[in-house]
């Protein structure tokens, strides 16, 4: 087991546990390992740790809890560098922005690939117009 301090305090990890973003996040080239950090409020989200650099944390969310309708499937590249066969186990996430007007956004032209098959992850650019870096949550209609 290996320590890191952070916001939430010393965090006690297991190094197995780590998910390796070889190429960094877009912009964050640098970070490159992360511990998934539950969230202490019930809810679809949870925190990314960085190990390489501890003031860095993000959270993120599986985005289909809000747009059902969205799909990211890695291309070959993708699964190569994620290290999976085109029928390996793939989860999308999307990194969380809270705006000072506290409107909640998702970035969904940028989301993570995760792959818990080899620990891997990749944060990919998806070029639709529906989406940006800053999509707000779609609003909920009232009866």
């Amino acid at each position: 087991m290996k320590t890191i301090q952070t916001r939430f305090g010393e965090v006690e990890y297991d190094p197995s546990n780590i998910i390796n973003f070889p190429e960094g996040l877009i912009g964050l080239d640098q970070l490159k390992h992360f511990l998934v950090m539950p969230n202490n409020n019930e809810g679809p989200l949870f925190w990314i740790q960085s190990v390489d650099d501890p003031a860095f944390a993000f959270v993120v969310t599986d985005p289909t809890n809000f747009f059902l309708d969205y799909l990211v499937v890695p291309n070959e590249d993708e699964r190569k560098k994620l290290q999976i066969n085109e029928n390996g186990t793939c989860f999308t996430l999307a990194i969380v922005s809270i705006s000072p007007k506290k409107e909640i956004t998702l970035n969904l032209s940028g989301p993570l690939l995760y792959t818990p098959d080899t620990n891997r992850g990749l944060q990919v650019v998806i070029e639709d117009a529906r989406y940006d870096t800053q999509t707000p949550l779609p609003k909920i209609e009232k009866p």
